[in-house]
């Protein structure tokens, strides 16, 4: 027998404001949640509004955050975050929001810097096959095609 436990409208809503509070959340992840807590559908878009309302959720603000700790943390290139907010169905306005968090000069040196840790990482004689896996590993993380190829060139000939 599967029980599972069932909310009144305002546990839940207490239980998604302590949810969004412990950090950002996207509208997405909001209404999975209360999906999982089998509310009805008029149930969430009322905790959904609540929540906006009191500043529990902000599309923006989770776009930004998300853009500076993918980036910082993980050292994703712009093409990974941006595919990342869009399958959390962020909006395109938001997401050039969060991406101007990311400062030029820190995304160029972090690549650079990305770059020539892999190239000490990999172990292949062939030049051409150790290229092709910097690459794969630097396209793999998002980073813009045009910019880890200009960067393979310099750095290994």
């Amino acid at each position: 027998m599967n029980l599972k436990k069932t909310y009144s409208f305002d546990e839940a809503q207490i239980l998604l404001e302590n949810y969004c509070a412990y950090q950002e959340r996207c509208h997405k992840e909001v209404t999975d949640k209360l999906k999982n807590m089998r509310m009805i559908p008029e149930a969430i878009d009322n905790i959904v509004v609540h929540l906006i309302q009191h500043n529990y959720l902000n599309e923006q603000r989770f776009a930004k955050a998300f853009t500076r700790g993918k980036f910082r943390i993980k050292k994703w290139g712009k093409n990974r975050i941006i595919r990342e907010l869009k399958f959390r169905q962020i909006s395109d306005y938001a997401i050039k929001s969060g991406l101007k968090e990311i400062k030029l000069d820190v995304y160029h040196k972090t690549l650079q810097e990305l770059t020539e840790k892999r190239i000490a990482q990999v172990k292949e004689k062939d030049r051409y096959k150790k290229r092709k896996k910097v690459a794969d590993y630097l396209l793999y993380r998002g980073w813009e095609s045009n910019l880890v190829y200009e960067k393979i060139n310099e750095l290994i000939n």
